[in-house]
């Protein structure tokens, strides 16, 4: 199998076909390049706030807003694409509607047969609890695909051993990242890149890139992407299978070999996800030691 991480930046849409014509575009690219599977970053879908205006783009709240209203349609799109280039698309995450009066940030997974699910980002950054009021949306869901078991971990959500860990079945890992600086998004990779370690699988990263000076939120964005494994049997040894150059628009691809992530995990040089359990009685008998 082939992944396909998107290190993708923002435009100010013209009309609605400018949007679709991007996408298919992109996913054309990707598919042509053999690509089975495709992942779109977190917040890559705030460009559809420009299509309500310049004036609600740059607003943050009315930006969320104009984004929910939208996000059906551009699924449409994605789930098009799916079918016709017979692909798995991870959709750029973006706000969406959902039980309570704020909106959740939300990734949606289509097939060639169309929508598999959604994710829904789960802890919240300081920007997006203090500033923009978006919320926890609902629960970690694993799916079986074709190409195996998937998670997703929305950015900030990759930071979170724990998370990754209730995802432990998943063969494979998808981080959509939005990140301002280049520590951002150096937390997110090494985030990204312990879960493979921890999980031994492989766990593939894509970015907005690029400046988007129209919204607080999106005025700046450092990344790249990247697909990741365990550094062990049957993976490189820095557990980089592809990263691609910080700031380049574009698509980073990587081989995926689900028979080598299962053979890791039954007989690997270490075996973290097997050893697991072992941390729990450990961690409840941490002894202090007084100063002499």
């Amino acid at each position: 199998m082939k992944t396909a991480a998107a290190a993708y930046p923002l435009d100010v849409l013209q009309s609605w076909d400018h949007y679709a014509d991007k996408l298919s575009s992109w996913v054309g690219e990707a598919a042509g390049q053999g690509a089975d599977l495709l992942v779109f970053p977190e917040y890559g879908a705030m460009e559809l706030a420009t299509l309500a205006g310049m004036n609600a783009a740059s607003d943050l709240e009315a930006s969320l807003w104009a984004v929910a209203d939208r996000l059906a349609e551009a699924d449409a799109i994605h789930a098009r694409l799916a079918a016709e280039y017979g692909v798995h698309i991870l959709a750029a995450s973006g706000p969406a509607h959902w039980e309570g009066p704020r909106p959740v940030n939300r990734a949606r997974l289509f097939g060639p047969k169309g929508l598999i699910g959604h994710q829904d980002k789960q802890i919240m950054t300081r920007f997006e609890r203090e500033d923009w009021d978006v919320v926890p949306g609902g629960e970690l869901k694993l799916f079986e695909t074709e190409l195996g078991r998937i998670g997703c971990l929305i950015c900030y959500d990759s930071e979170f051993p724990l998370l990754g860990r209730a995802l432990g079945e998943a063969e494979i890992l998808l981080v959509p990242s939005c990140t301002e600086a280049l520590a951002g998004y150096w937390r997110v990779r090494i985030g990204a890149m312990a879960r493979a370690l921890e999980n031994q699988c492989v766990s593939v990263m894509s970015s907005v890139v690029g400046e988007a000076r129209w919204n607080e939120a999106m005025e700046i964005n450092t990344g790249a992407g990247g697909v990741f494994g365990p550094p062990d049997r049957g993976f490189p040894a820095t557990g980089v299978l592809a990263a691609g150059e910080i700031g380049r628009p574009g698509w980073t691809f990587a081989e995926i070999d689900r028979a080598a992530i299962e053979e890791v995990r039954r007989d690997g040089v270490v075996l973290n996800r097997t050893h697991w359990a072992e941390q729990e009685p450990r961690i409840h008998s941490v002894t202090t030691v007084p100063s002499i």
